[in-house]
């Protein structure tokens, strides 16, 4: 490993702060990436992937990378958009019927059959950008919470996407397509339009266009028998007694389940170099940034301008003005497609770590990347945490790394 421009000494505190995390028990355990200047700085393993029988967290553990997963399927978007397969602007109805006649909540909070229809159709690029009126059950309110909970109920039973997407054009949308970003289950509707235009699974999409160009091995939405050792226990923090609770375990997760929906937003396993190589994909704008091998790039995956598209906020100026989770998320960030942009670092929530430019997307059970431009550098920090409370430690990682910098 090199040292990339950091101090060694600085450097050494990032690990130290992940550390105290691990022995507060907040986390089992967790691994750290850092890539710059395109070397490896650091590779960090601490703690256990399963608490109870203390197997060693390892660098090639598995981890559930969950909303991560959003930015791969935009990715495998804009390359049937680079075919001409679909435009941004299309509407998706052309190819989801299902979807052709949505109707809308005329108040957010509304009973479900309080509706109007909806003014505008849903395009691609409502889906990427989660502008098309859709929610997750803990996005939602009321009647609404309730139905896309009973929408996501057993889908990791043998789920066929035709008939999910039945069971969502069912429910009303939140807001008018097009009007506001709302966190909702978008990248898994935009799944199954890749799966419609393309005539393959989600998983065979992936494999070969994506995983497979770049050497991501370990990357899939089934974890095969022989690998499920390496796949860490996962948690979730019980609000009462503030203690983790076993979410998903490795002896019967759903995840080793072959039949299990292919989640376009959520539903990838991988580990922390396979997700490297994506995050270099997109930081070299569609093929693999900073490679001291240039044969070892491997073919270029989408256009300059396509990533770049992704890497460039979508989101109008009211937009952002509109509370996210409960906060003022889009202050010093933007959002493209699939991915959120800082443009603004002294009003981010990140406290202006990240340079202007840096962008990423992290995932509900604590996994989080960046990717930032200036500094040619990625950060990848993976644990298995759920909470519904803000967590620190992806932060307090990013502020070490960047105190680090020393070049």
């Amino acid at each position: 490993m090199s040292d990339a421009g950091f101090s060694a000494t600085r450097l050494e505190r990032t690990h130290t702060a992940m550390q105290q995390f691990v022995e507060t028990g907040d986390v089992a355990g967790c691994v750290t990436l850092v890539w710059r200047h395109g070397e490896i700085a650091r590779v960090g393993t601490l703690g256990y992937r399963d608490g109870e029988t203390l197997a060693p967290m390892t660098r090639d553990t598995l981890f559930r990378i969950a909303s991560m997963t959003k930015p791969v399927t935009s990715v495998a978007a804009l390359m049937l958009v680079e075919e001409g397969r679909i435009a941004l602007d299309d509407p998706v109805s052309r190819w989801l019927p299902e979807l052709a006649n949505p109707k809308v909540l005329t108040d957010p909070a509304a009973p479900l059959d309080r509706t109007e229809p909806a003014r505008a159709p849903i395009t691609l690029l409502d889906l990427l950008t989660h502008r098309a009126g859709f929610a997750y059950h803990f996005t939602a309110f009321g009647a609404l919470a309730d139905a896309y909970g009973n929408v996501f109920n057993g889908i990791d039973a043998s789920v066929d996407p035709g008939a999910w997407l039945q069971r969502v054009a069912e429910l009303p949308l939140m807001f008018q397509p097009g009007t506001r970003w709302h966190y909702g289950i978008s990248t898994d509707v935009l799944g199954a339009l890749i799966q419609r235009i393309s005539g393959q699974s989600l998983d065979a999409f992936f494999r070969t266009r994506i995983f497979e160009p770049l050497d991501m091995t370990d990357t899939g939405f089934v974890v095969p028998p022989e690998k499920l050792g390496r796949l860490s226990v996962a948690y979730t923090v019980d609000p009462a007694t503030r203690q983790r609770v076993v979410e998903d375990h490795p002896a019967s997760s759903r995840f080793a389940k072959p039949e299990r929906f292919q989640s376009g937003g959520g539903g990838l396993v991988s580990t922390a170099d396979d997700y490297l190589r994506f995050a270099r994909l997109l930081l070299g704008r569609g093929r693999l940034q900073g490679d001291a091998d240039e044969r070892a790039r491997g073919p270029r995956l989408l256009s300059h301008r396509s990533v770049d598209l992704m890497r460039t906020n979508f989101l109008s100026r009211d937009q952002r003005r509109i509370p996210a989770f409960g906060q003022i998320v889009w202050a010093g960030q933007g959002f493209g497609l699939g991915v959120a942009i800082v443009d603004d670092p002294a009003q981010q929530r990140t406290l202006g770590y990240r340079s202007a430019g840096s962008f990423g997307w992290p995932g509900a059970l604590g996994t989080s990347w960046f990717a930032d431009p200036v500094e040619n550098m990625i950060g990848i920090m993976l644990i298995q945490r759920r909470s519904v409370e803000p967590f620190p430690m992806a932060a307090v990682f990013e502020r070490h790394l960047y105190d680090a910098i020393d070049d």
